[in-house]
């Protein structure tokens, strides 16, 4: 059962300070996540907010600039700490807010903690420079590092009591987050280049002509850069048609959280469609007002009772 609004205000003082410290890391760091989790009610806000906050840490070690043994310490070192929180051993006056949080989180939602074992897995696989020859193999950290926050999610705000065919949800929580993690690598390919880092299967890049890679605002010479990119906005398009058949097994506010955060992601990749060079210039991004017009059409819950449609029609 979800804990009520009077049951998150009566937390001690320190399991308080422990969520506001998060909410104000995740109102810093993840504006996106952030107009999505704001829909939802104080308790699964603030546990999603502890969430963000531990995976923003493992996500800042790897982005780092410290060499890769250390960051393959420092990730064992927080994997200590999720098994902490795991066994019960993170008391409310531990000096760690994030662990503090997430174990108050983990002890009031059905949270799967093992998907922050496989964010941390994936994020070694950047420590550790594995790169991806085919989808297939893109899509195995994708699911590391997407799709288990997908699945982490849904312990937390969970498919309606009633709700229909709520064995799917899990996977497609999962496929959502593969379709945000493979906006978000289209999004940022320029500054992944800039960090040695690539993405993108090598199996696309030489169908297209872009195995040089990307290291200045325009595609390698003799390229076909917009093919490339509107051959992924594609495959994306179809991980979100998918991933979007959660959003009728979900509570109001829950849909409306999750409608916002997928509609930002996906008005992104519309714009990176009408522009594919524009990801080689700069960071593609939505203006505010934008991601509230999303926000409230998650709220007005229009994106999931169209899509409750749109499966009741492939059930007829």
């Amino acid at each position: 059962m979800s804990p009520t609004v009077e049951d998150s205000i009566s937390l001690p003082a320190p399991v308080l300070a422990a969520y506001s410290y998060c909410e104000t890391v995740t109102g810093s760091e993840a504006r996106n996540f952030a107009y999505g989790i704001r829909l939802l009610p104080v308790a699964e806000r603030r546990a999603m907010s502890a969430l963000y906050a531990f995976s923003r840490r493992v996500d800042d070690i790897g982005d780092g600039t410290l060499a890769p043994e250390v960051k393959a310490d420092r990730l064992g070192a927080t994997r200590d700490i999720l098994d902490r929180i795991r066994d019960g051993k993170v008391d409310e006056d531990d000096t760690d807010p994030v662990a503090v949080a997430l174990a108050d989180a983990a002890r009031r939602f059905p949270i799967p903690l093992g998907g922050l074992d496989e964010l941390i897995d994936g994020v070694l696989m950047d420590v550790k420079g594995v790169t991806y020859e085919t989808w297939d193999d893109l899509k195995l950290y994708c699911r590391c590092v997407a799709g288990a926050i997908g699945r982490l999610s849904l312990g937390i705000f969970g498919p309606a009591p009633g709700a229909p065919r709520t064995e799917k949800a899990a996977e497609y929580a999962d496929t959502l987050g593969l379709a945000l993690q493979l906006t978000n690598i289209l999004r940022d390919v320029r500054e992944d280049a800039g960090n040695g880092r690539t993405y993108l299967p090598a199996d696309d890049l030489a169908k297209f002509g872009c195995s040089g890679g990307f290291d200045g605002p325009h595609p390698p010479a003799g390229s076909d850069f917009p093919g490339l990119v509107h051959f992924e906005v594609r495959r994306a398009r179809a991980l979100f048609a998918e991933g979007y058949r959660l959003l009728p097994m979900l509570d109001r506010r829950s849909g409306a959280c999750v409608a916002a955060m997928a509609g930002i992601y996906r008005r992104l990749l519309d714009r990176i469609e009408r522009d594919p060079l524009a990801v080689l210039r700069g960071r593609v991004s939505l203006p505010g007002h934008e991601k509230a017009y999303v926000a409230v059409r998650g709220l007005s819950g229009f994106d999931a009772r169209q899509i409750g449609r749109q499966a009741g029609r492939r059930r007829a």
